[in-house]
């Protein structure tokens, strides 16, 4: 069991945070209302999607139901592939960033499957109720995902010599995301730097049938 303490610590305490800020989002902020935490450089600022992670979209009602059972199944093969990771004694660094990725994809595919159960609407004018009285706002599998983080380090435009994006104004980092969003990125980026590490064989002796073996 002390095996599996530390990966599922992480999972847990992810899932706590993440849930726990985006409960008090939806619950005390409209959609749209953001609050500055240092300058115009990190700012909370409250936003949903029906997609992917990072705001992206994925196309209509099917298309959210197909996204969000994906989801689910990615998430069923990832923990069982912490659980192969543990029995096996991989390195650990490998099993904490999987546990990273399980944990993160978890953690918004709770925001896709239930909270248009238990939530009503966020609008422009006023932050959601919990459980109200009229019913969520929408179906099982077709809740919003909450996105709360603003980090836009870099603003300025492209020059005008500057090709296809001439003239236009940039932003860096555009996307909102979560905390959920946060971790998955830490464990993906973490398994590709350190990939020859976790995944390192130790090289097999050869033997030729022909050599001697010379005792003395």
């Amino acid at each position: 069991m002390k095996a599996y303490s530390k990966p599922f610590l992480a999972i847990f305490l992810i899932l706590l945070a993440d849930q726990a800020l985006k409960f008090w989002i939806k619950l005390n902020m409209s959609l749209g209302q953001e609050f500055k935490i240092i300058g115009n450089w990190f700012i909370i600022h409250f936003t949903e999607n029906n997609g992917m992670a990072f705001g992206m979209e994925f196309g209509g009602e099917a298309g959210k139901l197909i996204l969000t059972l994906f989801r689910i199944a990615a998430v069923c093969a990832i923990g069982y592939g912490v659980v192969h990771l543990v029995k096996h004694k991989y390195h650990r660094g490998l099993i904490l960033n999987v546990a990273l990725i399980f944990a993160g994809a978890l953690g918004n595919i709770i925001d896709s499957t239930f909270y248009g159960l238990i939530f009503s609407e966020s609008s422009y004018f006023a932050p959601a109720k919990l459980f109200p009285a009229e019913g969520g706002y929408s179906s099982l599998f077709h809740g919003k995902v909450v996105d709360m983080f603003y980090f836009p380090l870099v603003q300025g435009r492209f020059p005008d010599w500057f090709p296809i994006w001439s003239g236009e104004d940039f932003i860096f980092f555009r996307p909102v995301f979560n905390i959920a969003d946060a971790a998955i990125s830490v464990g993906v980026i973490a398994i590709l730097l350190f990939q020859k590490r976790y995944f390192k064989e130790e090289k097999k002796e050869e033997s030729y049938p022909h050599s001697e073996i010379i005792e003395e």
